[in-house]
């Protein structure tokens, strides 16, 4: 019985690593934009604060007011929805949903 309660232990300690680094990995959170250049995005949070870069997949989907976009379409002020993945090793940018700023 001891056995079964110490296989059972591991067991969902290896699946709360799991989950964690498959949310971690495939996470999405909302910013505004601050600048764009090649493969980069400068974000801040929702709030306007906490200002950070990511790097985007070259093969990333960009959507601005519901119609297809390229990353330079971004503009400063844009309300945008980013979701990360692994890719190459690192966590980049493979989706961008943006809505122009005062929409």
């Amino acid at each position: 019985m001891l056995y079964r309660r110490i296989s059972l232990f591991f067991v969902v300690v290896a699946l709360t690593c799991l989950m964690s680094v498959q949310a971690k990995a495939g996470g999405a959170h909302e910013g505004k934009v601050v600048e764009v250049s090649d493969g980069k995005l400068t974000m801040t949070d929702a709030a306007g604060k906490n200002q950070h870069a990511h790097e985007v997949a070259s093969d990333a989907t960009i959507s601005r007011d519901g119609k297809e976009a390229k990353l330079t379409d971004l503009k400063a002020g844009d309300m945008i929805t980013v979701t990360l993945d692994t890719k190459e090793g690192k966590s980049m940018v493979t989706k961008v949903e943006a809505k122009a700023a005062g929409m």
